[in-house]
């Protein structure tokens, strides 16, 4: 998609085919606010007030089990850097479902630690937090690394580690492949990710 008004017809057809707004979202990945501006706008509108968020399409990556786990292992180099200047261990790598799952397996895997999966309610029309699968690792007292695709405001990454501190565990960094805030951490703990995104017509 090269423009709003590609991406308002594939917002459109995403709902016509069931998704809600915070998966439309998320496979778009933009914010859910952006998500519920191009469903309530026609691709021959006036789009003059279109929000300021950014669209990004990782699919050449995704496709591709091979740059996925080439991808997974350069992020955890980045993420490498940050344990090593705290001496923090990893014990479980937790994937933030759907997108960051794929990249923590591959992950976890290179590590030789647990994989752990949280699952968001942000499709949920009242939001109320997540929780981990039990299909998957238990987080309780262990030290963690959170791995999702791409942070937009932040609002997941914040639920994951609140749930782990619930859960006593330690949250020791942070990996994204795209951060569109310019976060050097959350909540305290560090966050790596290829790429930074800054709007040059922001002010602050």
């Amino acid at each position: 998609m090269k423009n709003i008004r590609e991406l308002i017809e594939k917002a459109l057809e995403l709902k016509q085919s069931g998704l809600s707004e915070g998966q439309i979202a998320d496979e778009l990945n933009v914010s859910r606010e952006t998500a519920t501006w191009l469903l309530a706008h026609s691709p021959k509108g006036d789009l003059s007030k279109a929000p300021k968020d950014i669209y990004v399409n990782w699919s050449v990556i995704g496709r591709s089990s091979r740059r996925l786990s080439l991808t997974a292992s350069a992020l955890l180099d980045l993420i490498a850097e940050r344990l090593e200047s705290s001496g923090a261990n990893v014990d479980v790598v937790v994937g933030v479902a759907l997108s960051g799952v794929p990249i923590a397996s591959f992950i976890a895997e290179e590590l030789g630690v647990e994989l752990a999966v949280f699952q968001s309610n942000k499709h949920a029309e009242e939001r109320a937090g997540g929780m981990f699968s039990e299909n998957y690792s238990s987080v309780s007292g262990k030290d963690c690394i959170i791995i999702d695709d791409v942070v937009t405001t932040g609002t997941t990454i914040r639920e994951v580690i609140a749930l782990l501190k619930e859960k006593k565990a330690n949250p020791t960094a942070i990996g994204v492949l795209i951060d569109k805030k310019g976060f050097d951490s959350i909540d305290g703990i560090p966050l790596s990710s290829f790429l930074r995104v800054s709007r040059v017509d922001k002010i602050e």
